[in-house]
């Protein structure tokens, strides 16, 4: 049998598999008794006008009362269960070692999704346990877009066909994900011309391509949704805080075994701790699950096996507005998203065995491996330049073996609940689309294995509202901008991040003096983020320099030389609000300096540079040497901090503060000696040359400076007689 034959016939078996096996599925969804789950009907509390409790507030609660059940973890599926213990009437605490979605869920590709790569293997491989992933997941995708529609969106993902026989292999495939989803659909995926595929997506390589499919899932903001599920927590009166960690587990003896009655704390901001009683406790830290499951009991054999997940952010100019982009097969089998998020394009994930780390670092090898791969989807004249990624970030994925199967070597598809002879409650694995399903299996589970009673057997939180979302409407913007008089492009970043707690967030602004915008100093130039963000983020309990710039604001995410370069006004306006000393500020400053080095890529993005080879022509040497010594007057042989701040008042620029000038001479001070020299110099221009840099501040101003000094030179050459004389 010809090659070309065996493809037509994959496709013509695949889509009467797919054509069967989804009504066969779709019919028997009544056989598992979770698709028959009745959930009590959920009335949202209305929106609360009152003032969010203060972190001291929260802290002197957590140090007086006792619970039916703590939470250790602040992430997705920590505060998930938080939510759903309290609106079940249950007395909730959740205690977080560092900040809300500090790990894991502030780190992922930004998609709300069933898994249609799930439901391939599914169809392909008659496999129900797939297909009930990838069902769960399409019905919580619908549950998040309706919950927090401010922060979560519908977003088309195209997928290219480069071959002709793929066409309706990928079409079967994609419509089955639909029907699967059912009523509870974004959009129905649709097919597209070669001509239509390269309308919606320019950037495409047109080369041998056949058309393209479009699917929908849902975007969000990963950090920020995580913050506004633990403030709905809150509000629903559970005791939530961060920066405080479990140095103990309590337990007491009931008959012949010892039970867990609570954990012994941390505040890790100001080091006093203290017992909080608990009946149940329940361990959600995702790549930390063993470290709290010895803590239990430290014979228990690891079950966790972490998998390392790189993203990179590249400018906005790499992807349309609204169109995401799948590669299904990369080079090494991977799957490669390519989105759009907050104006840039986020493209990853790799996925490698690593070691648990709070501080989790991207490689240069998955920085590579990304960039490789998307280049073979773009067109020529999209250059794929290394000096484009500006910020890259590594999650740790938490894959779990199930301690509840004799064999515990396999890794576990989805997520698993554990109770251990203490009664501890490890929830581990799953994902972020399933989050609310797996804290509701989780509060289930707890109530039965530790005896608890609430006031409400169901869960309470399929359509309930997440803080913001009450009277959200995507035009609130608008009035933003009158009533406030907001930059326009503000004022929807104001909406699109607090919802309707925007108008308190504005409140807070400072006046600009100038006729437009009225209110909102930026932050930075080329960023929606303004000074009031600062001071609302406080009483959103960030503590740290970090948690403002990585998880209330996106900065370091997005760009991580805009975030060094915001840091020292973030700072003074955080200063202000927790009262921070001169020590403090210098602290703050160093921790974040470190944060955007390591886990933001920062140090990657310098050391990639710095091993180019210098490709520069005679005459561009020339050139650069002439720069550097018109920038160095005083012809010591290198450029120094106050070389940088005359220069800088030349141009007009009087007001740049200390950290400002610092940051400037960092960028290409490889020797870290305080100094920029000439061989520094000339390997910044070859990196920029090359593309492994897209921009330096220090290579613009001492191309300003050339021109200034050629405009004296010719100021002095033309006499007075030649200028056209004059009285």
């Amino acid at each position: 049998m010809s090659s070309k034959f065996k493809k037509i016939a994959l496709v013509c078996a695949t889509g009467a598999i797919g054509a069967g096996l989804t009504t066969y599925f779709l019919m028997d969804d009544g056989r598992d008794r979770r698709w028959n789950t009745v959930h009590a009907q959920q009335v949202s509390l209305p929106r609360s006008k009152k003032p969010l409790p203060t972190r001291e507030e929260i802290l002197a609660t957590l140090k007086k009362d006792s619970y039916d059940v703590l939470i250790i973890g602040g992430g997705a599926t920590g505060v998930g269960c938080a939510l759903d213990a309290t609106t079940r009437g249950l007395k909730t605490a959740l205690i977080e070692a560092e900040d809300f979605a500090s790990g894991t869920s502030s780190r992922s590709t930004k998609l709300i999704h069933g898994g249609v790569r799930y439901l391939q293997k599914a169809i392909m491989q008659l496999d129900y346990e797939q297909y009930k992933m990838v069902k769960e997941a399409l019905r919580e995708r619908a549950l998040m877009l309706s919950s927090a529609p401010h922060l979560a969106h519908p977003l088309p993902i195209m997928l290219p066909v480069y071959k002709l026989w793929q066409v309706p292999y990928y079409w079967v495939g994609i419509k089955c994900y639909d029907l699967v989803a059912g009523l509870k659909n974004v959009k129905s995926s649709y097919l597209l011309s070669k001509k239509n595929a390269l309308e919606l997506f320019p950037m495409l390589k047109g080369e041998a391509l056949r058309g393209a499919l479009v699917y929908y899932d849902g975007q969000q903001d990963d950090a920020r949704m995580n913050l506004a599920i633990a403030l709905t927590a809150i509000r629903h009166g559970a005791t939530v805080t961060n920066h405080v960690s479990v140095t103990n587990i309590l337990k007491k003896k009931e008959g012949n075994k010892e039970i867990i009655c609570g954990v012994e704390v941390k505040d890790e901001m100001t080091g006093d701790t203290w017992k909080i009683p608990a009946k149940c406790v329940i361990n959600a830290t995702g790549p930390f699950t063993d470290f709290i499951r010895k803590m239990d009991d430290p014979e228990v054999p690891e079950i966790c096996a972490p998998s390392s997940g790189v993203h990179i952010t590249l400018p906005g100019y790499y992807s349309p507005e609204q169109m995401g982009l799948l590669d299904p097969s990369t080079s090494d089998g991977r799957v490669i998203f390519f989105l759009p998020w907050q104006k840039q394009t986020i493209a990853g994930t790799t996925d490698l065995p690593c070691e648990v780390t709070r501080n989790p670092k991207p490689t240069e090898d998955e920085i590579t491996f990304i960039l490789e791969e998307i280049k073979n989807y773009l067109n020529p004249d999209v250059e794929v330049r290394r000096g484009d990624v500006l910020s890259a970030w590594s999650g740790i994925r938490p894959l779990v073996s199930d301690p509840n199967k004799a064999d515990t070597q396999s890794i576990a598809r989805n997520h698993i609940i554990h109770v251990s002879k203490s009664n501890l409650v490890t929830i581990a694995g799953g994902k972020w689309t399933t989050y609310r399903s797996m804290a509701e299996e989780t509060i289930d589970i707890a109530i039965e294995a530790c005896g608890l009673k609430p006031k409400k057997p169901l869960s309470q939180t399929a359509g309930i509202l997440m803080e913001g979302a009450h009277e959200w409407t995507p035009t609130m913007y608008i009035r933003l901008v009158q009533d406030f008089g907001l930059e326009c492009e503000v004022a929807q970043h104001l909406s699109n991040s607090y919802g309707d707690r925007a108008f308190s967030v504005a409140k807070l602004a400072s006046l600009t003096g100038q006729r437009w915008p009225i209110i909102g100093k930026k932050l930075h130039p080329e960023f929606p983020y303004i000074d009031a963000e600062i001071r609302y983020g406080v009483k959103e309990y960030a503590m740290t320099a970090v948690d403002m710039i990585a998880r209330r604001l996106r900065l370091a995410f997005l760009n991580v030389q805009a975030a060094q370069e915001a840091l020292p006004d973030i700072i003074n306006i955080m200063a202000e609000e927790l009262k921070w000393s001169e020590e403090e500020k210098k602290k703050q400053f160093q921790m974040a300096t470190d944060f955007l080095l390591t886990e933001m890529g920062q140090n990657v993005n310098r050391a990639s540079r710095d091993k180019i080879p210098i490709n520069l022509s005679k005459e561009e040497i020339q050139l650069y040497v002439k720069r550097f010594g018109i920038i160095d007057k005083d012809h010591k042989g290198y450029v120094s901090i106050n070389d940088i701040r005359r220069s800088l008042k030349q141009s007009g620029e009087e007001n740049v503060t200390g950290e400002q000038l610092h940051d400037i001479l960092k960028e290409i001070d490889t020797n870290m000696n305080g100094q920029v020299e000439l061989d520094e110099y000339l390997q910044m221009m070859s990196a920029i040359k090359s593309g492994h840099v897209a921009y330096s501040r220090f290579a613009s101003l001492a191309e300003l400076e050339e021109q200034e000094h050629e405009r004296q030179k010719l100021k002095k050459k033309i006499s007075v007689e030649r200028s056209g004389g004059g009285l």
